[in-house]
């Protein structure tokens, strides 16, 4: 489909949005902004982005005129598929493309595309860290807080672009063809808007339904998930796994980061020689590996840059030590397997911030994983009370509730003791109390940098 002189419905004027219209607008097409949230200030939104007067911006009720008009569609991510307003152009035999597919059709180059319920925005960094040591033209998208439609434009045809892509983002792609493609994990999340989990499976899946033989898929040994989709995959294989030896790939041999891809075990790293704690980290770094090899990258450039690496931003990140308390910032754990897997991490006796809006998700394996770890719960948000009805069914009664984040953080420090850390992993998303998770993370940070040494 050609983008000249086309009329295009971008829905959303958010960052997303903001970056499809310029995009469209740079292609020759006539993009359309528009918003459900009719109390938006046009005049703002246009000084706030750069939004110029030719782009169109249209709040609260679409007239059917516009609807005749378009001849195509770019929801931003958060639109689900199945909205009333998505099915009527569906209906109408509209095309829809999420802005994951319009980037990729107006981009050049190579793409690496990395999904999975948790550690997407660790894995995505290394691996473009790695690449930005060996290419000189690379880019780092999606997901982890870059609209890929904003750098699309930028790219040649000898970029290599690393893009971390969510569930929402994969729903709408049509024809994106990642060269190398991951699955770190899946387990349940956002079914609120999936609904089952066999749709967010298949969802996660549609990562590779574009890649060939020629192509190459990273999967992790330890999922059942991906073992049974495994075979429904084209692209050529490569397993990784923290616990059980894959025949082929990259697996953890007590602290040694190893790989047997046919020819003998081969040692590539101690864990020990990193900056990253925890299990979850050490399969984040062997996906990132597996992933790197898989695009032509040597094994000489690729370690160095794993040995030097620190953690993301909210993901685990070490704060600050205040009269013997660690604090930890794990803001981006925003399911209960990412939330499991920092408490996990944690070597102390642990004082833990969770909850927050309500995805839908059950807390049971996430309380199991309190014992010997939490001394403390300190609950927040919409679900707070699910979770501590929860807990107790489990038998861990040390709770405490909140009305707002400054009062969790009081109750942190009065109740924390030297030699113990102080963990926000709230298992949940920060919508209701926050804007989104980095506004939470942050908080976190400035309160724990502001107390007395």
């Amino acid at each position: 489909m050609k983008l000249q002189d086309q009329k295009v419905l971008v829905i959303g004027c958010k960052k997303s949005g903001v970056a499809a219209a310029g995009l469209l607008q740079r292609h020759g097409a006539v993009p359309v902004l528009y918003d459900a949230d009719e109390t938006l200030d046009i005049a703002q939104l246009r000084a706030e982005n750069g939004i110029g007067k030719e782009i169109e911006i249209v709040l609260g009720e679409l007239g059917e005129d516009v609807c005749r008009e378009v001849s195509l569609v770019v929801p931003s991510p958060g639109v689900p598929l199945d909205s009333t307003l998505l099915m009527r152009f569906r209906n109408a035999g509209v095309p829809i493309w999420g802005e994951v597919e319009l980037a990729w059709r107006c981009g050049k180059g190579k793409v690496i595309a990395i999904t999975g319920t948790n550690g997407k925005t660790t894995t995505t960094t290394l691996v473009g860290e790695i690449m930005k040591a060996y290419y000189s033209s690379v880019f780092v998208v999606g997901n982890i807080g870059v609209p890929y439609t904003r750098e699309a434009d930028k790219m040649k045809e000898d970029s290599v672009t690393v893009a971390e892509i969510s569930s929402f983002q994969l729903e709408s792609a049509v024809s994106f063809h990642p060269v190398v493609s991951a699955i770190l994990n899946i387990t349940p999340d956002h079914l609120n808007r999936h609904h089952t989990m066999e749709n967010y499976v298949a969802v996660k899946a549609s990562i590779a339904k574009n890649q060939g033989p020629e192509d190459f898929c990273i999967l992790n040994y330890e999922d059942e998930q991906l073992q049974k989709i495994a075979g429904s995959i084209q692209a050529d294989i490569i397993w990784f796994s923290s616990g059980k030896r894959p025949k082929e790939g990259y697996f953890l041999d007590g602290d040694m980061i190893c790989r047997d891809l046919g020819q003998g075990r081969e040692e590539l790293l101690d864990v020990h020689e990193m900056n990253l704690i925890g299990v979850h980290n050490y399969e984040n770094v062997m996906a990132a590996i597996a992933i790197s090899a898989s695009f032509g990258v040597p094994m000489e450039v690729i370690l160095p840059v794993v040995r030097h690496f620190k953690a993301v931003e909210h993901r685990i990140e070490f704060v600050a030590e205040k009269k013997g308390v660690v604090y930890y910032n794990d803001s981006k754990g925003t399911n209960p397997d990412a939330a499991i897997r920092a408490i996990c991490a944690m070597s102390r006796p642990t004082i833990l911030i969770g909850g927050g809006y309500d995805k839908g998700s059950s807390y049971d394996e996430w309380v199991e994983a309190f014992r010997d770890k939490t001394k403390l719960l300190v609950l927040i948000g919409q679900t707070a009370d699910a979770i501590a009805a929860c807990a107790r069914r489990h038998g861990f009664t040390a709770i405490e509730m909140a009305d707002s984040f400054e009062k969790a953080m009081e109750i942190c420090v009065q109740n924390a003791r030297p030699g113990d850390a102080v963990l926000l992993s709230p298992a949940c998303a920060s919508w209701g109390m926050f804007p989104n998770y980095e506004v939470r993370g942050r908080m976190f940070k400035a309160y724990v940098n502001g107390l007395e040494e």
